[in-house]
């Protein structure tokens, strides 16, 4: 159980304590343990979104949306920030682009980028929300948590002695692969095309990340996770 609750810990806001600092090896096993909790994200808005059930479109959406980002207390919302910002200020090089990254501050672009994504989440909950959403709200954080375990697990880490590292090093390749197949079945019988399309974007964004920095950040899988959640919850929006 100790994998489950460090990356409960790492992923989530909620309360949890570790007994101590925890070893590399369960650090990288914490890695198998992402789908789980990207399935308990989804549980909490679907038990939130039948509590609403009455609530106007909107402030359901909007309501649902707050929770959504209360519960990874906008660490990947960060991620997506500090992205948007080096890639367009690293004009293409990759130790600027890696520099810029390190850096706290957010440029209008990851203002920009974080209205816009936010923005659509809300419309597309909001669409969901009048279509009368159900089991359908486990797809994107599930989805977001198991690509990130799909991108340690075929995708170099290029910061040397960052917690991605651990990670990576330490993840149970085999285990890793049947995670992730269970994950893909299951979340085909929940929708079918837009977890394909989902794929098809991490495929793109990953092949992004290995042409400009050789691998992945940190920064660049939460800000993979949230643009395949948005994926996913227009894709539903949209009825594809």
């Amino acid at each position: 159980m100790l994998p489950f609750w460090i990356a409960l810990q790492f992923l989530s806001s909620l309360p949890v304590s570790l007994p101590g600092m925890p070893a590399p090896r369960d650090t990288g096993r914490s890695l198998l343990c992402y789908p789980l909790v990207g399935l308990l994200f989804g549980l909490l808005l679907w038990l939130a979104s039948h509590l609403l059930q009455g609530t106007s479109a909107p402030l359901h959406a909007a309501l649902l949306l707050t929770l959504w980002v209360l519960l990874s207390g906008a660490l990947h919302l960060d991620g997506l920030a500090d992205s948007a910002d080096a890639w367009l200020g690293g004009f293409g090089d990759r130790e600027r682009t890696l520099r810029i990254m390190k850096d706290p501050r957010s440029g209008p672009i990851a203002v920009v980028t974080l209205v816009v994504v936010l923005l659509l989440k809300f419309c597309a909950l909001w669409v969901l929300v009048e279509q009368g959403v159900g089991a359908q709200l486990l797809l994107a954080p599930l989805i977001g948590r198991a690509a990130m375990l799909g991108l340690f697990l075929c995708t170099p880490y290029v910061r040397p002695g960052g917690l991605g590292q651990a990670l990576a090093e330490y993840l149970p390749r085999r285990a890793a692969g049947w995670v992730l197949l269970g994950t893909a079945l299951f979340c085909l019988c929940l929708g079918g095309w837009a977890v394909l399309l989902a794929l098809m974007v991490f495929a793109w964004l990953r092949q992004m990340m290995c042409r400009r920095l050789g691998g992945t950040t940190g920064d660049t899988a939460g800000a993979m996770l949230e643009l395949l959640e948005l994926t996913v919850v227009l894709a539903l929006a949209l009825g594809i």
